[in-house]
């Protein structure tokens, strides 16, 4: 096993560099894109955008919550399951969905307090129909998709992990010889998606904290693993997360 790590450490200070770059241009897009992420976060926060919200739409909400919530169910292979600690991220995604495509409870009320009639809302750059409802992103938003899709593409690497769980050996082929903790990783670039895209009171308020949750939760996991020489070693040559 340590020879293996050792050969993965020759190769990842070279092998990770693409993604970086890729990753750091992917960053920057919204600076220079500034004033229609501006906008957007503008419009969302003030409750400008109420008119163009998806209501009752309980179908697509119910879906939208067993599809995200099934993304818990890789976090479990990781670590022994303590359901406790996804408490917090059911609930967001919960009321997420019961928002965007129920009753826009933290819209309607800033909206109350905010809202102008003369406020431009950002144009729409993707218009689709899914279950029979017309959806439509503007630039910010499709921007956000996308940081989610990568999410999802990162965090499906656990199956790297599912192959090895009854091995009881350290993991450190496929996404894991790139990062220590993909699946982590990949589900706070879906938090960051989603607050980016349905920037509101609640992911304001929720995104912050579950991501330091599961920044807590990869340090726990770094400290069980400790005493293991072989994560040592693999720890000093894979980066924690990219």
């Amino acid at each position: 096993m340590s020879r293996i790590v050792v050969n993965i450490a020759h190769m990842i200070k070279h092998k990770n560099l693409p993604f970086r770059l890729l990753l750091l241009a992917f960053v920057c897009i919204p600076i220079v894109c500034f004033s229609s992420f501006y906008q957007h976060f503008y419009v969302y926060l003030t409750g400008n955008v109420i008119n163009d919200v998806i209501r009752d739409q309980w179908n697509i909400a119910l879906l939208s919550i067993v599809v995200f919530l099934a993304c818990l169910i890789p976090l479990s292979f990781r670590r022994r399951v303590k359901w406790a600690e996804y408490g917090l991220v059911s609930a967001f995604f919960i009321s997420l969905f019961v928002e965007m495509y129920g009753i826009p409870l933290t819209i309607l009320f800033a909206q109350k307090w905010f809202y102008q009639t003369d406020t431009a809302l950002p144009g729409d750059v993707i218009h689709f129909s899914f279950l029979g409802v017309s959806f439509g992103m503007d630039f910010p938003m499709a921007y956000s998709a996308v940081l989610m899709i990568i999410g999802a593409v990162v965090i499906v690497g656990w199956v790297s992990l599912y192959l090895n769980v009854k091995k009881c050996s350290l993991v450190v082929s496929g996404i894991y010889s790139y990062s220590r903790h993909p699946q982590y990783f990949g589900f706070i670039l879906i938090i960051l998606g989603w607050f980016i895209g349905w920037p509101t009171i609640l992911t304001v308020v929720l995104a912050p904290i579950l991501i330091y949750k599961y920044v807590r939760v990869c340090q726990t996991e770094e400290k069980e693993m400790a005493e293991i020489s072989d994560y040592r070693c693999y720890r000093e040559k894979v980066p924690f997360f990219v």
